[in-house]
């Protein structure tokens, strides 16, 4: 701002330093616009570095998900297998070389082990018998015979406790069949039953003309359909 100069003063060639015009006063806006910068930059500051911790946790995250995918594929993995293994049991015992024959065949031997032991038993005892009585005749000269049949007796009686035992064992690898085959049916209970596994069976292989092994099917057990017993072999003479 200049000041107004009179004629007097320039007459007289008075001179004077200008004066210069005060600074306005600072108004409130411009703290207020200050505040508002310095905020934003504050913001501005704390969301770079939340979002850099924000994509930091996301990436651990991430990876974390992926290895959980990889666990569960190898899981899946496990699981498919496990399947297949259980369905291939199940189609061997529907083709009658399962687990359940096993266990099927294995009473079958302690059955006939007794059947063939008491019959054994029972004819010893019979030696024994008429040996006793040829020696309580005393019609024999020497009967040194008769003791030795007598003694041989004993000696199978004695052989015949092997049924005893071996019933027993085999009980127990009967049992143990048992144990898998029912926790066999549970699993695949478990899994949605045989309808789940209709994929994973697949078709039976085809037998060899050659292939004689499906012939040696051994001795018919009792729930077996559509064997030929002794009785329908002897028809076929008569």
């Amino acid at each position: 701002m200049k000041n107004k100069r009179f004629r007097i003063e320039d007459s007289l060639g008075v001179s004077y330093a200008p004066v210069e015009a005060a600074p306005p006063p600072p108004s409130a806006n411009d703290d207020r616009i200050s505040e508002i910068l310095a905020t934003v930059n504050e913001l501005k500051r704390l969301t770079q570095t939340t979002t850099g911790d924000v994509i930091d946790a996301c990436r651990r995250e991430m990876a974390e998900v992926y290895g959980m995918r990889t666990e569960l594929d190898v899981m899946k993995a496990a699981i498919g297998r496990t399947k297949h293994e259980i369905a291939v049991l199940h189609r061997q015992d529907f083709d009658g070389k399962g687990v359940r024959r096993a266990a099927g065949e294995l009473d079958a031997v302690v059955d006939a082990t007794e059947r063939a032991t008491t019959t054994i038993l029972a004819a010893v005892e019979d030696i024994e018998t008429h040996a006793s009585v040829l020696r309580s005749t005393g019609g024999l000269k020497d009967s040194s015979s008769v003791d030795a049949i007598l003694e041989r007796t004993v000696v199978l009686y004695e052989a015949c406790n092997f049924q005893d035992l071996t019933g027993q064992r085999i009980s127990k690898i009967v049992n143990v069949l048992k144990f898998v085959e029912d926790h066999i049916d549970r699993m695949i209970e478990a899994w949605g039953g045989l309808e789940a596994f209709k994929d994973l069976i697949g078709e039976r292989a085809g037998v060899s003309v050659d292939d004689e092994s499906s012939l040696l099917n051994g001795p018919r057990l009792a729930e077996d359909p559509g064997h030929v017993d002794q009785n329908d072999i002897d028809a076929l003479f008569d």
